[in-house]
């Protein structure tokens, strides 16, 4: 289901309400895809938190590397979770309405992220 309106549209894929509003692109996702996000990026800071007390505390540097090493792969994990739903959701529409600035947006975005 799509509705649009002049600023955007909103739809519903497999339950789940998404807001797309062209220009400043703003998307409503699922609240437990968002709460999952959120959770895993409060456990990330969480753990830079620890590794820069390591740091403060001159842990050996072997272990500050390990550990920002899982820091590094954590943060992997969840940006490629939030570019798997923008996919399946956002892109799955804007490739079925031919919206052409959001296609852009992301390839703008895989470029920034595969750097």
């Amino acid at each position: 289901m799509t509705e649009h309106n002049h600023d955007g549209h909103t739809h519903t894929h497999d339950g789940h309400t998404h807001t797309h509003v062209h220009g400043e692109h703003t998307h409503t996702h699922s609240p437990e895809h968002k709460k999952s996000v959120l959770n895993r990026m409060s456990r990330i800071i969480g753990h830079m938190e620890s590794v820069k007390k390591m740091v403060e505390n001159d842990r050996d540097c072997t272990d500050v590397l390990i550990q920002l090493s899982a820091v590094s792969s954590a943060l992997q994990g969840v940006s490629r979770a939030v570019l798997k739903e923008h996919m399946s959701t956002c892109i799955v529409e804007a490739v079925q309405e031919d919206d052409m600035e959001a296609l852009q947006e992301l390839n703008d975005a895989i470029d920034k992220f595969m750097k």
